[in-house]
């Protein structure tokens, strides 16, 4: 079995690929809560950004789910707004990449995967911010790819609006549910089994020839014209 860490496992996305790697794998959690089932995991109760990282003896497979959906203006998103979405949705990931990389070099099998936004590939009103960070994240996915290969895989998922606790206010309503899944080719929103199953994927030897790969699970509305 391999060792695989998730960071933001306790809710939304995090939370279901925790539950699929839970049962083929050990699984260590970082995150500042406790996830809903604790059975066979290791948890840490941290803020990755500000808290010291724990020693970890092995390592195979690195999932970072932590994001924002900081929506506004551009008139009113402020340095501040940028610098905090930058921080949680890049900088935290560089320093668990850094600090974890030697061990994820010793695995026979490495693979890590970062998380983006259909708001990187297409132009969306009030994702400035949100955007500008998820750039960042498809851009170092695959610089590291092809500086790390063939030790370390390094893939990204890029959903669309997806019904997890961070997207609630925007889907609070039937009408803004029935709006979102209209703006889809497939006509739904998505959902966590939709993003967490490529997650696992991007972790299993079958995706072995994969890296520096942006996997776009949006419902086809980064591709399809409708």
């Amino acid at each position: 079995m391999k060792n695989i860490l998730i960071v933001g496992g306790s809710h939304g996305i995090g939370a279901k690929v925790l539950e699929l790697q839970q049962n083929q794998h050990h699984c260590i959690n970082f995150s500042r809560s406790l996830p809903e089932n604790t059975s066979g995991i290791v948890h840490h109760s941290l803020d990755v950004l500000s808290d010291e990282l724990p020693e970890l003896e092995s390592l195979d497979g690195l999932v970072y789910c932590p994001g924002s959906i900081n929506l506004k203006p551009i008139g009113s998103l402020s340095p501040q707004d940028f610098q905090t979405d930058f921080e949680i949705n890049v900088l935290a990931a560089i320093k668990l990449l850094k600090n974890y990389l030697p061990l994820l070099k010793k695995s026979p099998s490495a693979s890590v995967v970062f998380f983006s936004s259909v708001a990187a590939a297409v132009g969306m009103p009030f994702h400035a911010s949100v955007s500008a960070s998820k750039g960042a994240i498809e851009s170092m996915t695959r610089s590291l790819a092809a500086e790390l290969a063939p030790l370390v895989r390094v893939n990204c998922v890029a959903p669309s609006l997806t019904d997890t606790p961070l997207a609630e206010r925007l889907l609070k309503s039937e009408k803004q549910r029935e709006n979102a899944a209209l703006r889809h080719p497939l006509k739904r929103v998505g959902n966590t089994d939709d993003i967490a199953n490529a997650a696992d994927f991007l972790l299993h030897e079958k995706s072995g020839w994969i890296t520096g790969q942006i996997i776009r699970v949006d419902g086809g509305i980064s591709s399809i014209n409708q």
